[in-house]
């Protein structure tokens, strides 16, 4: 190993244990809030893309979060096009080759990952400031970004990968159950697929179809960079321009259409050879930005979101033993995203489980928390909020999701606050006006047999 290999990964080092320790200075120094407020900086680039920044510094690296609204949802009807195009990003760009590409950035220390969810496709760099090492990994970023190779070799194979995790899904009850309530959710709409595809799609999609996505969606105009380091306002910029400056600025993709409406109530069950049932209840809850989500987090939080202490594990578990593990929460999008419950349970103890379910969550929508209960999810959420704000990492994904979903700037600061002025009465209120106790999707996974107006899906 070289002297300056040496040196850089001997800087990581230093960096892990400082960011990932658990003693409070070490882990406090890698914050961009430090105890602070989060104070945002953001600016727009020539060809149309967005800036968010942070500065933070302590340590010598910088965190880069680049988000496209590039997600799942823009896959018309090619499911699983815009994951693909995401990992296509990696295989190979200017002319470098996937592994080329990959131990540029490990030699400068850099770490890259790329992600693709139903509303975004991400990327993420993290990498030291010092200039000999942050220069050479903004190149490559930039290159991934602007110019993907897609080499036909490396997409055929992400495409056999994207098959093999399609079979080993078909083979998940939980998976199983997510893909059928998404699809009994939002039939006909956008995020009725899931992010892999199915099995239907994948095999048609081309490396044509890969590089027509990528020119559509990877542009200025459909994209923001979110930037937290240890850097100044003109550095960043510079970064900026560096990174998202050569995209064309293209045009920004078109507003989804609204989440369609729940009507009848419906289940949808599936027979699994699973040891354990599957069950998931939901409907459309809330959008990104919905003055209520304060709220409903709140009364989720008391309801099923915070393990042990909620309702629907002391009634499904601790009381009756019927689930090791319960669950509630909301899962706002650009759209309407889900409320969602759910857990699993022994086959012949499933109707039992389900009906506990449905009784615990209609005694929180008509009584609302006992001031006991709102009190202690007040002090969890506000007590855990430094934590959850601790790492420039932490904060980038929050920059970067206040900046696609277009919420207020000062979210941040403004988040315990707003949960600390609430009343049981707006918690009570805000779900029996996004919750309707009558109108489900129940998802069933397992070895019962569908009753009486229920449906079996394969």
């Amino acid at each position: 190993m070289t002297g300056r290999r040496w040196l850089v990964f001997a800087l990581l080092g230093l960096v892990a244990a400082l960011t990932q320790g658990c003693a409070g200075p070490a882990h406090v120094a890698d914050s961009a809030a430090n105890g602070a407020s989060v104070a945002i900086q953001t600016w727009r680039l020539d060809n149309g893309a967005r800036a968010y920044f942070v500065p933070a510094p302590g340590l010598p690296m910088v965190d880069i979060r680049v988000v496209f609204d590039a997600g799942s949802a823009r896959d018309g009807d090619k499911p699983g096009l815009a994951r693909l195009t995401n990992l296509m990003l990696e295989q190979g760009a200017g002319g470098d080759t996937a592994d080329a590409l990959a131990l540029r950035l490990e030699s400068l220390g850099a770490q890259l990952r790329l992600s693709a969810r139903r509303d975004t496709a991400v990327v993420d760099l993290r990498s030291l400031t010092d200039p000999a090492l942050l220069e050479p990994a903004l190149n490559t970023l930039a290159t991934i970004l602007t110019r993907p190779d897609f080499p036909q070799g490396a997409f055929e194979r992400e495409r056999q990968r994207t098959m093999v995790a399609l079979q080993d899904q078909a083979q998940s009850p939980s998976n199983l159950a997510q893909n059928a309530f998404y699809r009994g959710m939002y039939p006909g709409h956008p995020y009725a697929e899931p992010e892999l595809g199915n099995e239907q799609s994948v095999p048609t999609l081309r490396r044509e179809d890969v590089r027509g996505f990528h020119q559509r969606y990877y542009v200025g105009s459909n994209a923001l960079i979110a930037i937290v380091g240890d850097l100044d306002r003109n550095a960043a910029e510079m970064l900026a321009q560096q990174v998202m400056g050569s995209l064309p600025a293209g045009e920004a993709a078109p507003p989804l259409p609204p989440a369609p409406e729940l009507g009848q109530p419906k289940t949808l069950r599936i027979a699994h050879p699973s040891q354990q049932t599957h069950i998931l209840v939901g409907q459309p809850g809330v959008a990104r930005g919905d003055p209520d989500y304060f709220a409903l987090y709140l009364g989720n939080h008391i309801l099923g979101g915070s393990g042990f202490g909620s309702r629907v594990v002391y009634e499904v578990r601790e009381q009756r033993g019927l689930s090791y593990s319960a669950y509630t929460y909301f899962s706002p999008m650009r759209v309407q995203g889900p409320f969602i419950m759910g857990l699993q349970t022994r086959t012949d103890q499933a109707t039992q489980a389900q009906d506990v379910l449905m009784s615990t969550l209609r005694a929180f929508v008509e009584d609302g928390p006992t001031a006991k209960e709102l009190r202690a999810a007040k002090d969890n959420i506000t007590g855990g909020w430094p934590l959850r704000v601790a790492s420039n990492r932490d904060i980038v994904g929050y920059i970067a999701a206040i900046g696609f979903y277009g919420l207020p700037l000062d979210y941040l600061d403004q988040f315990p606050k707003r949960i600390e002025a609430l009343t049981a009465e707006q918690v009570r209120d805000a779900f029996r006006r996004h919750v309707d106790a009558q109108r489900w999707l129940i998802v069933v996974v397992g070895n019962g047999e569908p009753g009486a107006g229920e449906t079996r899906t394969q």
